[in-house]
């Protein structure tokens, strides 16, 4: 039950926001090995005074903080970055150098909704 949360200097048409969210949550399932209808993701745009990172060049920011459960590789969650700041740079126009990641990750119990509480996460078949 990840929570991608975005932050941004953008400023997005809702349709842009939508495609992207789209698909950032096939680009999880497909890194992570699971499915999408558990995937949430956040945008939330910001005035460029309100976000810093000392690297920066001249451009939008992009920030991505990713509460997922523990239990996945390096190389899984590596992948992931790499799509996500990939789709961000291709589509937005987002500098390398103002894209940033980081993975906070929870015991399986610690992530549920309504209808759910997370297990463990197990290897799928690859």
């Amino acid at each position: 039950m990840p929570l991608l949360q975005f932050d941004t200097t953008l400023t997005l048409p809702d349709d842009e926001k939508r495609q992207f969210t789209d698909a950032v949550t096939d680009l999880y399932a497909e890194e992570m090995a699971t499915t999408t209808g558990h995937v949430a993701v956040v945008v939330r745009e910001h005035e460029s005074s309100n976000l810093s990172l000392g690297r920066a060049v001249d451009g939008p920011l992009l920030f991505l903080n990713a509460d997922v459960r523990e239990g996945r590789s390096f190389e899984r969650k590596r992948a992931f970055a790499l799509a996500a700041m990939e789709l961000a740079h291709e589509r937005f126009g987002v500098p390398e150098a103002n894209l940033k990641v980081v993975f906070s990750e929870h015991a399986g119990e610690e992530m549920m909704g309504v209808d759910r509480v997370g297990g463990d996460w197990s290897r799928v078949e690859e």
